[in-house]
């Protein structure tokens, strides 16, 4: 049985709305194995995107405990959080983030300028994450000289190139057509099954589910297990 990658523990997360407190995620349980590749759907406004912000040290918990790789999230300070990320986490999102000023290279690089490598590793690290997103002949080229699945192709690069153990993806194919969104979900694919990435996918698209391990459906800030189609 494969070690888990990341656990959280009786996990609730509330915001003020005005007077009011709105709890998004209520005492929430969650085990995710290293290797896993999970789907989670919801409505809009369940929880979906807090929870990956919560796996991501991008926010924190009202209660309970969050580890992930080890670490104990909910312990860490802000700064702690920031170096920690750098690391152990890569996201990809819906929209792809790219600086237009910048080839997929220099793109690609951007997460290890928080690093000690020097210049020729980061561009030796980018070219290997490049090599494995198909787009080691795009190197050179700007987000505006590229298609939608390419500029999500690089997005993907950058969020590998420093080598995390867990992948946090945001609607990353809700920007795209069909087929493209299928070649991107075949890329996750194969990033989880042949590079041993541990992925966590927020979508509303049953057949992008599909490509996962498994279906999580979140609602009123709870969690559901369900066997993907």
């Amino acid at each position: 049985m494969a070690e888990v990658l990341a656990r959280l523990e009786g996990v609730s997360r509330t915001y003020q709305k005005g007077k009011e407190k709105v709890e998004v995620l209520h005492n929430l349980d969650l085990q995710i194995p290293t290797g896993d590749f999970v789907a989670i759907m919801g409505p809009s406004g369940s929880g979906k995107t807090t929870l990956l912000n919560l796996l991501g040290g991008l926010d924190r918990p009202t209660s309970g405990t969050i580890h992930v790789g080890g670490a104990e999230l909910t312990a860490m300070s802000n700064s702690q959080l920031s170096h920690w990320r750098s690391t152990n986490i890569g996201f990809i999102f819906q929209f792809y983030n790219l600086l237009p000023v910048l080839t997929a290279q220099k793109n690609v690089e951007l997460p290890l300028l928080l690093t000690s490598f020097s210049s020729k590793e980061r561009a030796e690290r980018a070219a290997i994450a490049l090599d494995i997103v198909g787009l080691a002949d795009r190197a050179r080229h700007y987000p505006r000289e590229l298609s939608g699945g390419q500029e999500q192709r690089v997005a993907i690069a950058r969020a590998i190139v420093s080598d995390p153990s867990l992948l946090l993806c945001d609607e990353p194919t809700g920007d795209l057509d069909r087929e493209t969104a299928d070649e991107i979900l075949k890329l996750m694919q194969i990033l989880n099954r042949e590079h041993g990435k541990t992925i966590v996918m927020v979508t509303h698209d049953a057949q992008a589910a599909q490509y996962a391990n498994r279906t999580l459906h979140c609602d009123k800030g709870t969690l559901e297990a369900r066997e993907a189609a």
